[in-house]
């Protein structure tokens, strides 16, 4: 007997149902992954801008007052401010995720190490939506797998750069501070300096030394000079000045940590006055000496400019000579027109209690 073979096919769709239905749980999953994955990197996202910015923010109000005192109050305030501002007004930042201190040198391009000893300069936030605050991040097709929310959070830390050189547009006070005057100083200490050499505490004691007002630029600079200087800053014609006179390296900026020999004239003149009395209450630079070659009583002395200081020029009175004089103030300064170290791990070579723009380091 001969044996046909046959044409019946066993029906498979039965089978690739099954298959497909088992193979749409995984595809399911994926989608699902994809979908709330890609949602959860925008939310980040905005998270971290929010955190840059409130960290950006705050870190500018530890800027020490006059005094040396830092509001820890104002920048707490400002990172919700911040916060608030780049999300809505029910969005809250942990008190305890809120850290001040000062940045360790050594860390600062690491994983940033914050102290809580010497002058603070870091701020570093996180924001976060978890079940700590403002609730864990509700997800979409991810519910489909009992998965309803996921945390998320971003974290950024500012410092204050340490300024080092000045630039032109720097606010300077073109009179000359000695060394052992300056270190002998507090900040927030005043005291008055005279048109006929003088330097008086805040007490009216005499304080040793001499000084005068000084030729941030040409040798020849004359009043008119002076009052530009105190109004308007330093001007690219005195680094220029300076440069061709091979007093500084070079005409870009004046270097706050190198020596430079510099011309000074003695007293004040009553030709500066109403230039003086219209920066009462704002902040200069003024240049700190150590050695003076001649004595300051004629035009020809030279002092040895080794760093500069911040003042706040506190007033001024101007009747003769002996009853002329301008009341100043150490203190701290925050000024963009500084340019800073751009090493933030060395913090040596740096102007004492100046900083400028603040930076994100993480």
């Amino acid at each position: 007997m001969n044996l046909q073979p046959s044409n019946h096919k066993p029906d498979r769709r039965g089978t690739v149902i099954v298959l497909v239905a088992l193979m749409m749980i995984p595809l399911l999953a994926m989608v699902a992954f994809a979908v709330d994955y890609g949602y959860l990197l925008r939310v980040r996202t905005d998270l971290q801008r929010t955190a840059d910015a409130a960290a950006l923010a705050a870190v500018q109000d530890l800027v020490p007052d006059s005094d040396g005192n830092q509001d820890l109050a104002a920048v707490r305030s400002a990172v919700g401010t911040y916060a608030i501002s780049n999300r809505d007004s029910s969005f809250q930042v942990l008190n305890a995720d809120i850290e001040i201190g000062r940045y360790d040198p050594a860390t600062i391009y690491s994983a940033v190490s914050i102290l809580t000893s010497g002058t603070y300069d870091t701020v570093r936030v996180t924001v976060r939506n978890d079940s700590s605050a403002n609730s864990p991040v509700s997800l979409f097709f991810s519910r489909i797998l009992g998965i309803d929310s996921a945390p998320v959070t971003a974290s950024a830390c500012a410092v204050l750069q340490k300024a080092q050189y000045l630039e032109p547009g720097t606010n300077i006070l073109p009179f000359v501070m000695p060394l052992d005057v300056w270190n002998g100083k507090n900040y927030g200490e005043s005291w008055s300096v005279f048109g006929d050499g003088k330097l008086e505490d805040s007490s009216g004691n005499t304080i040793p030394g001499n000084w005068g007002t000084i030729d941030v630029g040409s040798t020849s600079n004359g009043t008119s000079e002076l009052n530009d200087q105190i109004l308007n800053g330093l001007r690219q014609s005195d680094l220029d000045a300076l440069h061709s006179d091979g007093r500084i390296s070079t005409n870009a900026h004046i270097d706050g940590n190198q020596q430079a020999w510099m011309q000074v004239d003695p007293g004040l003149s009553s030709g500066i006055k109403n230039s003086i009395q219209q920066i009462h209450g704002q902040k200069r630079m003024v240049p700190i000496y150590d050695t003076m070659s001649g004595q300051l009583n004629g035009n020809n002395a030279e002092i040895s400019v080794v760093g500069w200081g911040v003042i706040e020029v506190v007033d001024s009175n101007w009747n003769g000579a002996q009853n002329t004089y301008v009341t100043i103030r150490k203190s701290y300064t925050y000024d963009g027109d500084l340019r800073p170290n751009p090493d933030l791990s060395n913090t040596t070579d740096v102007i004492d209690a100046v900083y400028t723009t603040p930076v994100l380091v993480e």
